[in-house]
């Protein structure tokens, strides 16, 4: 079982997530009007392959910016000995509560623009 997980894994990530990005909207809608049938478990499994993808990139680029970052920072920053002239906040500012937004896909027109 794990061996072909990770062989699927391994043909995932060989795939371009723009060529996937592109399909997005198709299986969202798929899986966003359900039906109890063997097509829209696949359009749901479809769907999730694609959010896993550009979630891995999405880490893949955060943990190297953070990574970039924090070697930066250890050969002096990019302002050398230099300090910036602006100071960051001892804590973040919070604006309040978040919000959750539904899940829709585009509508057709919306989509083809």
């Amino acid at each position: 079982m794990e061996k072909l997980l990770l062989k699927m894994a391994e043909q995932l990530d060989s795939l371009d997530e723009a060529s996937l990005m592109y399909l997005w909207n198709k299986y969202a809608q798929q899986v966003y009007q359900f039906e109890p049938t063997r097509e829209w478990e696949r359009a749901a499994l479809v769907f999730c392959l694609i959010q896993a993808k550009h979630m891995k990139n999405q880490l893949f680029n955060y943990h190297w910016s953070q990574q970039a970052r924090m070697e930066q920072e250890q050969r002096g920053g990019m302002f050398g000995s230099r300090k910036p002239a602006w100071k960051q906040p001892a804590e973040p500012v919070r604006k309040g509560p978040c919000a959750v937004l539904p899940f829709e896909p585009l509508a057709d027109e919306e989509r083809d623009k």
